[in-house]
């Protein structure tokens, strides 16, 4: 896919692991929606062994790409929160390709792209009912042993 190319583009540039971008783009989307994520939760969110996320989380901070924050409701919890100079070394990288999409959807109508929101949203909701009820069933792997 496009966006997987230039998640791969942008973790060369920045010396990343491509794992370590799949960390950061969770940490990203967790903090936006208001929901930071634990250590817990990111090893949950990539499916990586709390041994494998500890390495990426190290290697996120001392990149200074990610920062630990103490959970002000519960001080027992960490927070993993995107961090200063890496949201800014993001932005400089994504942030025309805002633009670029911003332009490229300039002339369409609001209706339809109201419309094209609400597909794209009912695909994603699919897919994540399937990926869950797939994971719910323990269900083997297509063509092997039943």
């Amino acid at each position: 896919m496009a966006s997987e190319r230039i998640g791969h583009v942008f973790a060369e540039s920045q010396n990343l692991h491509p794992t370590d971008f799949r960390a950061l783009s969770a940490i990203f989307r967790a903090e936006r929606a208001g929901e930071p994520l634990t250590a817990r939760g990111l090893a949950t969110a990539l499916q990586l062994s709390p041994a494998a996320i500890t390495y990426v989380v190290e290697r996120l901070v001392a990149s200074g790409h990610v920062r630990r924050d103490n959970d002000p409701a519960d001080r027992r919890r960490v927070l993993l929160r995107f961090d200063d100079p890496g949201r800014q070394v993001a932005g400089a990288f994504f942030g025309p390709l805002g633009l670029a999409h911003t332009e490229a959807l300039a002339g369409t109508p609001d209706d339809e792209l109201a419309v094209a929101g609400r597909i794209m949203a009912s695909i994603v909701e699919t897919l994540d009912s399937f990926e869950g009820r797939f994971r719910a069933t323990d269900a083997p792997a297509v063509g092997g042993p039943a």
